[in-house]
């Protein structure tokens, strides 16, 4: 059997964890950096839960779980 390519604009966009929850960062986090003070842009670098319904898209468009 062939690999399974990667979709590499997901792979930049989620992780998926050990436990296999899908996890994306918060939008907008690069726009208009000098305006945001230093609190909102420590709070950008977190990262969330995507829903169920989106996660088994993630899944399917990243194989092997990048991590």
């Amino acid at each position: 059997m062939p690999k399974l390519k990667t979709r590499k604009s997901a792979a930049k966009r989620f992780k998926i964890t050990g436990t296999g929850k899908v996890m994306r960062p918060k939008g907008w986090g690069n726009k208009k950096r000098l305006a945001k003070s230093s609190r909102t842009k420590r709070s950008y670098a977190d990262f969330f839960d995507v829903p169920a319904s989106v996660a088994k898209a993630v899944k399917i468009m990243l194989p092997y779980g990048l991590r």
